[in-house]
């Protein structure tokens, strides 16, 4: 009887809750993230939160490290706190970490080498729905469409990929193209395939049967 009296209880505070839920108002639509790359041929590596940063500081061992940038994209070395290193190539965080270094250190040399590379959320193509392994994935230089399903083991059985859809962003707003996975991965057609860039969704609908 108590176990019944409690079912009901939870029964009807899900009730509320779900005609509750119709109050609040609809979340913003979530801000362009504008992609650093808009050309392949000129892409360069963008650091990100979780990659791995090995920095060596020429002559000085006690100054170099391995450090991993955290999620608000910022690093903290010997002598240097709380550096923005995210959306910057390595490069140019080097010559940064040289500038805060030249206070305490005559003629700084760094060099700063990435491991474990994820980049950026606007530099990394991300799959969802009917791929076998759906994940945000780093790009990688002149990357396209064979490239990203390989890398995500391709379609299941249950995707119609004939509809798939992939969606840039064009002159800071998004715009949504047709890609043909199925013709491009299991019929073979080569024109099918595709450059991707840095930033792009590939959406893979279900079949409906």
């Amino acid at each position: 009887m108590v176990k019944d009296v409690k079912a009901a209880v939870f029964l009807s505070m899900l009730a509320m809750a779900g005609c509750a839920s119709h109050d609040y108002p609809p979340l913003p639509t979530s801000a362009v993230q504008i992609p650093v790359t808009t050309d392949p041929a000129s892409y360069n590596y963008r650091i990100g939160p979780g990659d791995q940063l090995d920095i060596f500081v020429w002559r000085n061992p006690d100054l170099s490290t391995e450090v991993q940038v955290r999620p608000d994209g910022k690093i903290t070395t010997p002598l240097v706190e709380d550096i923005s290193v995210s959306g910057k190539t390595p490069a140019s965080v080097a010559r940064e970490l040289e500038q805060e270094l030249s206070k305490y250190i005559r003629d700084p040399i760094v060099t700063i080498l990435v491991k474990g590379f994820v980049g950026p959320y606007s530099e990394q193509v991300r799959i969802v729905g009917e791929a076998s392994s759906p994940q945000a994935i780093a790009y990688r230089e002149n990357m396209t469409l064979l490239d990203v399903m390989i890398a995500v083991g391709g379609l299941t059985e249950f995707a119609d990929g004939n509809k798939a859809t992939l969606i840039r962003v064009v002159a800071g707003k998004h715009k949504q193209y047709n890609i043909k996975l199925e013709k491009l991965i299991k019929d073979g057609e080569i024109t099918a395939n595709a450059d991707v860039l840095p930033g792009d969704v590939i959406i893979i609908p279900e079949a409906i049967f």
